[in-house]
Parts: C-alpha cells; sequence; structure tokens
C-alpha cells in the first residue's frame, strides 16, 4: 500500500469512526463555509458540498505538499424537499413526522483531492430507508435524547434510531455518513488500498 497523508475535512465522529475501524491514519481540518448557497438535485447537491469542502481544505493544506484530502457531505430526501440538520428541537420532531411511515432516500456525496497533481474524484451514494410508523410519544421522546440534533433527517441509524429503522436498501454506512465500500474503491484510484 503506498503510505499517503490523508485529510478528512469534516468533523463529523461518525466519519472518523469509520475511518479509524478500517486501519486508516488521517488528520482532521473541518471545512467552514455557507451550505446553504447550494442547491439542485439531491445527487448534485451532496457532490457540490462534498467537493467545496476537500476543495477548501486542500487549499489549506496547500498545493503540492502531499495530501489527500476527503470530503463528504449527507442529507435525507423526502417529498421533494432536502433534509439537513435541524435547527432544533421542533424542527427534528416535524423531519422525523416527515419520514415517520415513509421510504426516503440518504444521499452521500465523496469527494477526494489530490493536493500534488490536483486530481479530483467525486461520487455520490444513495440508500433508501424504511421508516416504521412513528406514535407523536415515540417522536418526542426520540427528541428528548438529544441525538437528532446534529444528523442529517434528525436520526442516527446506528444509535438509539435504530429502532425507528424497518429496513434499509443499500449501503448501511451510507446512511450512517460515509460509504465505506465507495470510498475504498475511490482510494484506490489515487493508490491507497485498505485491503491487499
Amino acid at each position: 500500500m503506498i503510505k499517503r497523508r490523508i485529510v478528512l475535512a469534516s468533523s463529523s465522529p461518525r466519519r472518523q469512526e469509520l475511518l479509524s475501524k478500517v486501519g486508516l491514519e488521517f488528520e482532521i481540518i473541518p471545512a467552514e463555509f455557507d451550505e446553504s448557497a447550494v442547491c439542485g438535485p439531491p445527487d448534485q447537491v451532496v457532490k457540490a458540498l462534498a467537493l467545496e469542502k476537500a476543495s477548501e481544505v486542500a487549499k489549506k493544506v496547500g498545493h503540492g505538499r502531499d495530501a489527500l484530502v476527503i470530503g463528504a457531505d449527507t442529507i435525507v430526501y423526502v417529498d421533494g424537499k432536502i433534509l439537513g440538520k435541524p435547527s432544533d428541537d421542533r424542527e427534528a420532531a416535524l423531519m422525523l413526522g416527515m419520514i415517520s411511515g415513509r421510504t426516503h432516500v440518504v444521499y452521500t456525496g465523496i469527494a477526494i483531492v489530490d493536493t500534488v497533481t490536483g486530481k479530483t474524484l467525486v461520487e455520490c451514494e444513495e440508500s433508501r430507508v424504511h421508516i416504521r410508523d412513528l406514535a407523536p410519544g415515540e417522536i418526542d421522546a426520540y427528541v428528548r435524547t438529544g441525538e437528532p440534533g446534529d444528523k442529517a433527517g434528525a436520526y442516527a441509524v446506528q444509535g438509539v434510531g435504530s429502532v425507528i429503522v424497518d429496513r434499509i436498501e443499500g449501503c448501511y454506512f451510507n446512511v450512517v455518513g460515509l460509504p465505506m465500500s465507495r470510498l475504498a474503491l475511490m482510494l484506490k484510484e489515487f493508490g491507497v488500498t485498505i485491503l491487499g
């Protein structure tokens, strides 16, 4: 395996945990910019945001300084609406009400920028998530756990939110926030292999 400096352009503890579990050594330099300016179809939005994050952090790292910068963005899409992270408990409850008893699509965009060559790769993963019918009391109780606060769509499939998810079609790790199989294939394009 070629040893490269890997930088994650995200402060997400879930993404950090997933990268750590597969043995990747990486640094964290979170991207900071206004995400609300990006609009369009959900797959294009997450790809644009992931690329913006990776590109911004690549500039911080500096051209010519060896690094692969990974940017990612995850959204929930239902009824033609993009659900990002709720701004407060009230919005979290509204989001949970929107996805209750329904199927929604989770999109994650991943971008990798090579600071030496300028090579860029951007892809998107989609998963369909079926949420069981939730009683109003269940929504309130889940919001009170505090877990929905910083999650796209106001739930965490890997946490207490696992009890509201009926089934997933597609990549589970995409719903967590980083589709690992797709990321591994993308890293291979830069000479970095996780297995082998």
